[in-house]
């Protein structure tokens, strides 16, 4: 139990994951479908999606681009 302005409370912090994952466009919808019915509890907590472009990719090792890089 913890204490704030006098008041006792419960802390129940929630663990929380932070995936990045870079797809293809033609599998980012299925990628998003996926994740989003695995993640979700209809609790606080289940997390935002957030889709966005990627400009570019390098693979450092090979030297392989954009699509072939992933």
């Amino acid at each position: 139990m913890a204490f704030y302005r006098g008041a006792e409370y419960a802390v129940n912090f929630v663990p929380k994951v932070k995936l990045e994952i870079a797809v293809p466009d033609s599998l980012a919808d299925e990628v998003v479908s996926v994740i989003a019915k695995t993640a979700k509890t209809d609790k606080i907590g289940d997390g935002k999606i957030f889709v966005i472009d990627l400009e570019s990719a390098l693979r450092v090792r090979t030297g392989e681009t954009n699509e072939d890089a992933l």
